[in-house]
């Protein structure tokens, strides 16, 4: 499995290392260094903050997580982050991962999350064991439904407000 950076026509898609997610935390001139892209001051959202720490004690004690995570979103043109994408978790033995992705609000409805899901999805439907990729969306969350339309993935149900998707391989 490779998991090296992920260029788009737009992107370059970063597998989060252990440094990078704890850098993204407590060191931000560290993980703009190492990154060679700027970090902005609202990156990492709320969620991404509270699992970094879980995140990069799970990859440190199972490296073989590296790709099956988080994955940095950056504009490669700007040279700025402006999401994040990924995983979560590796295949299970049905050979199923979920995606999920989150783009910065200044970043929003210019086709960056689609680009950015669509590489991941790529990404993971060429790794060996992956059969089926699902997501979930709220339901009032109609620029994800996009993202997930646009992508290919089918609606298979709603629950508790919810909608959920799944993309099986070809």
């Amino acid at each position: 499995m490779s998991t090296s950076s992920l260029p788009t026509r737009r992107l370059v898609l970063v597998p989060c290392s252990v440094q990078m997610a704890q850098a993204a935390l407590r060191d931000r001139d560290g993980l703009e260094s190492r990154l060679g892209a700027q970090v902005p001051q609202e990156w990492p959202g709320q969620d991404l903050r509270e699992f970094l720490p879980l995140y990069a004690w799970q990859l440190q004690a199972d490296p073989a997580l590296l790709g099956w995570g988080i994955w940095l979103v950056i504009h490669a043109a700007e040279r700025t982050v402006i999401g994040d994408a990924g995983f979560k978790g590796q295949p299970g033995s049905e050979g199923t991962v979920e995606i999920g992705y989150s783009v910065l609000p200044a970043y929003r409805g210019q086709g960056f999350a689609t680009e950015a899901a669509r590489a991941l999805v790529d990404w993971a439907l060429a790794q060996r064991g992956v059969r089926r990729i699902i997501a979930e969306c709220s339901l009032e969350n109609v620029a994800s439904i996009r993202v997930l339309e646009k992508l290919g993935m089918q609606h298979r149900e709603a629950d508790a407000g919810m909608l959920r998707w799944e993309l099986e391989s070809g």
